[in-house]
């Protein structure tokens, strides 16, 4: 058992009060009996709301499935389905128009945009890639993966593929920033003279900056859309000294912004993992977060990026570039409690409580720098919150932060909140959502993957729904993502936040990436999310080839493009005539899926990572994806479209494809042939009782799992 202290009334364990003590709040300024007290009233106001509200959506759900049920068989009344979800209270009255207020935005956020990591706060590695993702080699992205079409052969420098990479790259610089004349192709040199970059450029304002000698420069700095451009100059580097101008690499302005993740992306199921997760936050808010790193047999210390430094055109005073990723940190939503801290009453406190008051007292520490590099210029503190279902939600959302800020001594609306759009509650009353925090709102974000997890879980009853392949074509979802859009446009998000699209989940397709990902800042997204600093580098080029603020203005004067009804349309298969190969390959697909993921999380406590699918190809895979296969097949089991037997034989099955999937990893523990460990058990519970899981998450189910596994050594 966890030795615990008493703090305030709560029961808080003692290696959480040790952090919070000893490295969060010193420097800061805020007195421990004042933080523990000021905590301890909000756990105790503030909890008590968070299960009412959790109360609230568990009684919407219930209503919702008696009506089907009640319906069950008789064709869809739309007409009457909407005026039901408006009597309950699911659907709720649209007030007048507004902008919302939100002030002191960094212009990451606010005016620029760009690529967003999305990294697991625990592995303190991919986080410092993640904060040092602002600049990426455009030539190492397009050397070491397929974007070019092909994959690099062999060992050793390839210069025929250099030489293409090389080409590739003048080509995006004639797109990005042209010649006035001619092409970069040509280009035997750079030099500035006079202000002025020799060649010229067609836009002269494109050339922002120098490094070294005007005359022969070993850097070139230039923006496009916002987003800046470094040529590397240099006649000894292997690939400069064979470059007609000496370009030694281009180096793109890439991620933006990454989220440090405290939520889907980690397995954090007590105490000691919350510790780790705040303490990695800690380390990035303080800017001292080092980790060592092994590579090639050897290692060396990777840190925070410094800042960049440049003598601007004109030769007046240095141009500073940030060297890192704007971080935003996400906390849990409201659903979750952790054994961590126990309240007066015998409750555990609601994890995303915590996760507020921790994670904004760590980043006190950057608001206190007085010099050197600071994550936010404008002070204020980044979080996005998940996983909540309608407007009373994110207005306690706002309530815990406005407490949160009253305790540490910020002024109001310091923290800046970003609104995941992910379920579909909070998508069909999106626009109140955002009123219910107008004043601290910097981000919407569109979350395909938890938000087809919660259609398929709000409308379980109502029949069975389309394949998994086959709800991406649905037509709720292009409703879904035109609605973010237009909501957001409308509420005045233009120019003072961020409208965000989701991820791309396959690290390894570059190619199918830069082909396809474009769609979103096409879309009007200023943000996407990408997996990698690789793909973030590569996902920049689309943001040079698209002005997202020109498709905003755009999109702003056509008004709505998709129609509440639309949203509300339910993915119900339109015949259940499936073969015996197609559901039998259906729930393979599922369970696998499944398999692979809880695995790896119960066991290990990954809570992402790159996981092969059935066809052995690496998809990144959450908690999000997890909760759209169980729930798909807890839909089929419902309706009689598959057994508990065909399942069971299909997880018993995949638990083998996913014992071979994981051999030679450290510490796995095979499924098969036992079938009675923690992960295959919880895989198993989060199909079978699939329909009792509040909203279809899985998290209840892992965590129990996964603290059993701990307890048990």
């Amino acid at each position: 058992m966890a030795k615990m202290i008493e703090r305030s009334g709560l029961r808080v364990d003692a290696a959480l009060v040790a952090f919070v003590e000893t490295r969060a709040l010193p420097g800061t300024g805020v007195n421990v009996d004042l933080f523990w007290e000021g905590f301890a009233n909000a756990v105790h106001r503030l909890g008590h709301k968070n299960r009412l509200l959790l109360a609230h959506r568990a009684a919407l759900q219930n209503r919702i499935n008696a009506w089907h049920v009640e319906r069950r068989g008789r064709p869809m009344d739309t007409a009457a389905y909407r005026a039901f979800l408006t009597e309950i209270g699911y659907l709720e009255p649209e007030g007048p128009d507004f902008s919302i207020e939100t002030e002191n935005v960094d212009p990451e956020i606010a005016n620029i945009a760009g690529p967003q990591l999305v990294v697991p706060v625990m592995n303190a590695r991919y986080a410092l890639n993640a904060a040092n993702a602002r600049w990426g080699s455009l030539y190492d992205a397009l050397y070491g993966t397929d974007a070019m079409g092909d994959l690099p052969q062999g060992k050793g420098f390839d210069p025929a593929r250099g030489a293409r990479v090389m080409a590739w790259g003048r080509d995006f610089l004639d797109m990005a920033v042209p010649l006035a004349t001619g092409s970069h192709r040509d280009v035997t040199g750079y030099t500035v003279a006079d202000g002025r970059l020799s060649p010229r450029l067609r836009d002269a304002s494109a050339f922002v900056g120098y490094q070294g000698d005007p005359a022969s420069p070993t850097a070139i700095l230039l923006r496009n859309n916002g987003l800046h451009i470094i040529l590397e100059i240099n006649t000894d580097h292997p690939i400069g000294k064979t470059d007609a101008a000496h370009i030694a690499d281009i180096r793109l302005e890439a991620a933006l912004s990454s989220i440090i993740d405290c939520e889907d992306s980690v397995a954090a199921v007590d105490a000691e993992d919350k510790v780790a997760a705040y303490s990695n936050w800690l380390g990035l808010m303080q800017g001292d977060l080092t980790e060592v790193v092994e590579k090639n047999g050897e290692s060396f210390t990777r840190a925070l990026a410094p800042d960049l430094e440049f003598t601007a055109a004109d030769g007046a005073p240095l141009v500073v570039l940030k060297g890192r990723s704007l971080m935003l940190v996400r906390n849990v939503g409201h659903l979750m409690t952790n054994p961590a801290i126990i309240d007066k009453d015998g409750f555990e406190v609601p994890e995303g409580i915590m996760d507020a008051f921790v994670t904004t007292l760590c980043a006190l520490h950057d608001l206190a720098k007085t010099d050197g590099p600071r994550n936010s210029v404008k002070g204020s503190i980044y979080v996005v919150k998940p996983k909540m279902h309608g407007p009373a939600e994110v207005a306690l959302a706002d309530e815990i932060f406005t407490a949160v800020e009253a305790v540490l001594g910020l002024p109001r609306y310091t923290v800046k909140l970003g609104i995941m759009d992910e379920e579909r509650r909070t998508s069909a009353n999106l626009k109140e959502c955002i009123r219910a925090a107008k004043h601290r709102v910097a981000f919407i974000n569109t979350g395909f993957l938890d938000r087809t997890g919660d259609e398929i879980h709000t409308s379980m009853e109502a029949g069975p729904m389309v394949r998994k392949g086959e709800m991406k074509h649905s037509e709720w979802i292009e409703a879904y993502e035109l609605r973010n859009v237009d909501i957001g446009l409308a509420c005045g998000l233009r120019g003072r936040a961020q409208i965000g699209k989701g991820m791309w989940a396959m690290p390894d397709h570059m190619a199918d990436m830069l082909a396809q990902k474009i769609a979103q800042p096409e879309a009007g997204a200023n943000c996407a999310w990408v997996p990698s600093p690789t793909a973030a580098t590569l996902h920049a080029t689309h943001y040079h080839r698209v002005k997202v603020a020109d498709v905003q203005e755009k999109i702003a004067k056509i008004g709505p493009r998709a129609s509440l009804e639309t949203l509300l349309t339910i993915p119900l298969a339109s015949g259940t005539n499936w073969s015996e190969d197609e559901i039998a390959q259906e729930i393979e697909n599922n369970a696998q899926g499944i398999l692979g993921y809880v695995v790896r999380w119960v066991d290990l406590g990954v809570g992402a990572s790159k996981v092969p699918d059935i066809h052995d190809i690496g998809l990144m895979e959450d908690r999000a994806t997890c909760r759209i296969s169980s729930q798909a097949l807890a839909n089929w089991l419902r309706h009689g479209i598959v057994t508990e037997a065909q399942v069971m034989g299909a997880m018993q099955k995949m638990a083998s494809v996913v014992d071979r999937q994981n051999r030679g990893e450290p510490g796995y523990r095979d499924m098969a042939p036992q079938f009675d460990g923690e992960a295959f058990l919880a895989a198993c519970e989060l199909v079978f009782d699939g329909r009792a899981q509040p909203s279809g998450y899985t998290e209840p189910v892992l965590h129990r799992r996964r603290l059993a596994l701990k307890t048990r050594g």
